[in-house]
């Protein structure tokens, strides 16, 4: 059993398991880590689970994970190293994440609709413009908006934040609650108000930004001077998996493959782990997906990384209190 996002269980990302075992494995789907973290607290027990690495340790440290057997995996050699060295997914000389798929956060806004004078240098800031009051929307997730006010207050993606700056982020955030328009989960309401003009900017990821250009709407995927996040999420092993330990790596080896990254690539316009995999995709399409140069884009991308406890439990209560109107 495999637990994973929805649309992840196209036999065409699976290719190479689906051919040795005759078939494609049992599916079960999420719409958040919160949620994941609910059914296997309730008892559910996949063989395989897709969560991000900035939730990785909360999951290691609840008991839920088992290392990776890397002799099982020999698409490994090919994902980027960058993907490989993000630090909470090694542990204790072990890996105990394989990297899959990825793509970089931005703002992304509506260049009729944004004055050129408030993107001349462009800037995570423009989410927190009083101009736009009603008009701006964010992710809703605590990691997202604790970097994003970390990045516009020149804090970097805010791994690591001290009483101070910690300060500063509640404040900037408690001000951003009252302009935004909502917080969005699906990728899709945002879409369609950015289209609608109900909105001018919002966190997106690159594949909404090519969608809602491919909707004949004129926006821009902004190029922060403060830089670009980067996400990553990937595939683990339950600590309790009923299922065969070779089968379950034959699966994440498959998802790993150059083939299952080109087609990853090309129809959900985010990247893949394997270098392999952006040989096989037409540049013009990387091109528009922020991948021109992919060697120095992962090179150099800035991954959302998830902070020590207790950092991480201060910033998640952070969020909920500013949400609450507590703050």
């Amino acid at each position: 059993m495999v637990m994973t996002w929805a649309d992840y269980d196209r036999p065409e990302l699976h290719g190479g398991y689906a051919g040795k075992h005759g078939g494609s494995p049992e599916f079960v789907f999420v719409e958040s880590e919160d949620e994941a973290l609910k059914k296997l607290a309730a008892g559910l027990r996949p063989d395989v689970m897709h969560p991000c690495a900035y939730d990785l340790r909360r999951w290691r440290e609840a008991g839920l994970l088992r290392p990776l057997d890397e002799r099982l995996l020999p698409n490994l050699a090919d994902v980027w190293d960058r993907l490989k060295a993000i630090p909470q997914t090694v542990y204790r000389g072990q890996r105990w994440f394989a990297p899959f798929d990825c793509g970089h956060a931005s703002v992304l806004y509506r260049t009729d609709l944004v004055d050129p004078a408030d993107v001349e240098e462009e800037s995570w800031a423009l989410l927190f413009d009083d101009a736009y009051a009603g008009r701006l929307a964010m992710y809703d997730a605590g990691p997202e908006l604790v970097a994003t006010a970390a990045l516009a207050l020149g804090y970097g993606a805010g791994a690591s934040l001290d009483d101070d700056q910690l300060d500063r982020v509640r404040l900037l955030l408690s001000r951003q609650r009252v302009l935004l328009r909502f917080y969005w989960r699906e990728a899709e309401e945002m879409e369609h108000a950015l289209a609608s003009g109900e909105i001018v900017a919002s966190y997106a990821w690159n594949d909404s930004a090519l969608r809602v250009a491919a909707m004949g709407v004129p926006v821009r995927f902004m190029e922060p001077r403060e830089g670009r996040l980067a996400w990553v999420c990937g595939l683990v092993r339950h600590a309790a998996a009923p299922g065969d330990e070779v089968a379950a790596h034959d699966f994440i080896n498959a998802m790993l493959a150059p083939e299952a990254g080109q087609f990853l690539i090309e129809t959900y316009s985010v990247g893949h782990a394997n270098r392999k995999a952006f040989a096989r995709v037409d540049p013009e399409l990387l091109a528009e997906l922020g991948w021109a140069d992919a060697a120095a884009s992962f090179r150099h991308c800035m991954v959302l990384e998830e902070p020590e406890e207790p950092l991480r439990s201060r910033y998640l209560d952070l969020v909920a209190r500013m949400k609450a109107g507590l703050d």
